[in-house]
């Protein structure tokens, strides 16, 4: 069916670049953190250019559920064991400047933006509640624990945070995106380093760049960074329900393959269905159960997936490429909240690319260390993929193809690349399409 985003938006569109060109930075990829950070650096007075494959809002961000929240799941608790208080808190408060900026360019952008308040619960695990609670009271965060929701049916309690907000994405991606120096149907085949900058190779022509910004959702330079071993990509399913009741909030369960629920103008949004790509998920099917079981005489008016990159850490890398690419940055693994994400990223990019201080360059660094507990099962899922005897194979690194019957695709369960059921390329790290993919 395609998300109700899609239906009910229009993007300008834009020219495919057929010649040469030298700029200041080139921005690849068009999706919400890559056109932000186009307007960021727009605003600055940067001399920059955006490529984007297909056509802006494509791949990931058409998919949304367009939640702009700094409540990122039960991750409080996780963050200061792993990285302090100080860091937290920092997380925490760019995320709460990133709702800000977006009320702040929302005032005169007709995008649906309305204030709402976000809760995260637990069916079963009260412990963990009280430890997160305990973790927003050491942040000076003004949580509240509830014990019960606007919910149709029982949880052990949640967490509600204040004054966060919800809208409608590609109305307003295709506003801040009107005037940018963007070009599409431009893909960015290689890069090369040479003696006055780098070198990106296109479909129509040739980029010369000072710094190059790589916002393609997962990143396509495997020689640097090493993002194919810390970080994976995650599947979930969205239904928009008509003749649905109206809740007062955004809710999502803190279960990793729980459910959430949020109302857009008279739809019921309710996602969830979640696994990894490539693995087997609830999907739909699971989705239109809660439907039957919870609400009477709905219809289900629009259906979508959405794919996320997830790192070792729940905390996205943003920042220089690695340490060793001085002129190259990355924007990445927003963990399922890319809207906040999206935003954080063209500040802290905007700063490190006009030499300014950021408060949070060291929270986001992608060069921080990658020893997690999830990096073994991480890489154990690679090593699997690319053993299992079977084809075809994904050309990023060469790991076996699973089919998804449910969507009609070719998964990648290593990195996430998906593949139509005629080889043509739906998601990266993959750059091009799959040869000999006939089911």
């Amino acid at each position: 069916m395609g998300s109700v985003w899609t239906a009910t938006a229009n993007i300008r569109s834009f020219p495919v670049l057929e010649r040469d060109l030298h700029v200041d930075v080139l921005i690849i990829g068009g999706g919400m953190a890559g056109v932000l950070t186009a307007y960021m650096l727009e605003q600055a007075g940067v001399d920059y250019v955006l490529c984007e494959a297909e056509t802006l809002a494509d791949g990931t961000t058409k998919n949304t559920t367009a939640k702009i929240t700094s409540q990122h799941g039960f991750v409080y608790e996780k963050l200061i064991r792993e990285f302090g208080v100080k860091k937290a808190g920092l997380y925490l408060r760019a995320n709460e400047e990133a709702i800000g900026a977006y009320r702040t360019l929302c005032e005169t952008i007709d995008c649906d933006f309305e204030q709402a308040d976000s809760f995260v619960y637990t069916l079963d695990d009260e412990k963990k509640l009280d430890r997160e609670m305990s973790a927003l009271r050491r942040l000076g965060f003004p949580a509240e624990r509830l014990d019960v929701l606007d919910l149709p049916f029982d949880v052990a309690g949640a967490i509600r945070f204040p004054d966060q907000a919800q809208f409608h994405p590609l109305r307003f991606l295709a506003k801040i995106a009107e005037n940018l120096h963007v070009f599409e149907h431009t893909r960015v085949r290689e890069l090369k380093k040479i003696k006055t900058g780098i070198a990106a190779v296109t479909s129509g022509g040739t980029v010369t760049a000072n710094r190059v910004v790589v916002a393609t959702h997962f990143p396509f330079i495997n020689k640097h960074g090493a993002y194919f071993i810390k970080q994976y990509q995650h599947r979930s399913y969205v239904i928009a329900l008509e003749n649905a009741p109206k809740l007062d909030g955004m809710y999502l369960d803190n279960d990793e393959e729980g459910l959430s629920f949020r109302n857009y103008r008279d739809l019921l949004f309710i996602g969830g269905g979640s696994h990894r790509t490539g693995r087997k998920g609830g999907g739909y099917a699971e989705l239109k159960d809660v439907a039957e079981l919870y609400f009477n005489k709905v219809t289900v008016k629009y259906a979508w997936a959405a794919q996320d990159c997830m790192t070792l850490d729940a905390v996205p890398y943003i920042g220089r490429y690695s340490s060793g690419t001085e002129d190259m940055y990355v924007a990445t693994g927003f963990n399922k909240w890319g809207m906040t994400g999206s935003m954080v990223s063209a500040g802290l990019l905007r700063d490190l690319l006009t030499g300014r201080e950021n408060p949070y360059e060291a929270v986001f660094s992608p060069s921080r260390t990658v020893l997690r507990p999830s990096l073994f099962s991480n890489a154990f899922e690679a090593v699997l993929g690319l053993l299992t005897p079977t084809a075809p194979r994904c050309p990023h690194l060469g790991c076996a193809l699973r089919w998804n019957n449910e969507e009609h695709t070719w998964d990648c369960p290593c990195h996430g690349s998906r593949f139509r059921e005629d080889g043509k390329l739906i998601d990266n790290p993959a750059t091009g399409d799959l040869k000999g993919a006939a089911k």
